[in-house]
């Protein structure tokens, strides 16, 4: 008579968190990070220096919900595949960067994000606005769509990108709504 004996595995899933507008780690604040667990009380953990996050688990997936006071929250869903790492890119919530800025005086702050707009959208870029009940779309010229972008009104609150296209690490194309 043979004996088996089933060892369970462990699957180790590891996720660094990726600035989308900026495409660098998130380091400076740490993102909060919530397992969801079908059987247990949700579990919660942080980023780390370098802005990753490892779980280690005998289940074949892992969601999580992830959340930043200068991101959009997101849930995760990944099963075990062959990657050892994988980058997330994490959407920036302009609005509540906004906010700080203007709340906490950080004017140099401000300044330092409209040249980091500028940087990373092209000089040509093409910037339209999808409007509601399919009224049509509206063009931006790339300083008037920063100055959209650097202004904490309650419509930078719902933006948001519907498609952008990248070529040589500046945005060319961004196709965006106010979702209402």
């Amino acid at each position: 008579m043979t004996i088996y004996f089933l060892i369970p595995t462990e699957n180790t899933f590891s996720f660094c968190f990726i600035d989308q507008d900026r495409n660098l780690p998130i380091t400076k604040i740490p993102i909060d990070i919530i397992i969801l667990n079908d059987e247990e009380s949700p579990f919660y953990s942080k980023s780390d220096s370098i802005g990753c996050f490892t779980w280690k688990t005998k289940d074949d997936y892992i969601r999580f919900v992830v959340q930043s006071p200068y991101h959009k929250t997101d849930t995760i869903y990944r099963t075990t595949s062959s990657d050892r790492r994988e980058d997330l890119h994490i959407k920036t919530d302009d609005y509540a960067l906004m906010l700080h800025y203007y709340a906490n005086g950080k004017v140099n702050d401000w300044q330092n994000r409209r040249k980091e707009l500028s940087r990373i959208i092209a000089n040509d870029a093409t910037i339209f606005q999808v409007l509601p009940q399919r009224l049509g779309i509206e063009m931006y010229a790339k300083d008037e769509f920063i100055n959209k972008l650097t202004t904490p009104t309650q419509s930078l609150k719902d933006i948001e990108i519907i498609e952008s296209r990248r070529l040589n690490g500046q945005i060319v194309k961004l196709k965006f709504r106010i979702k209402s």
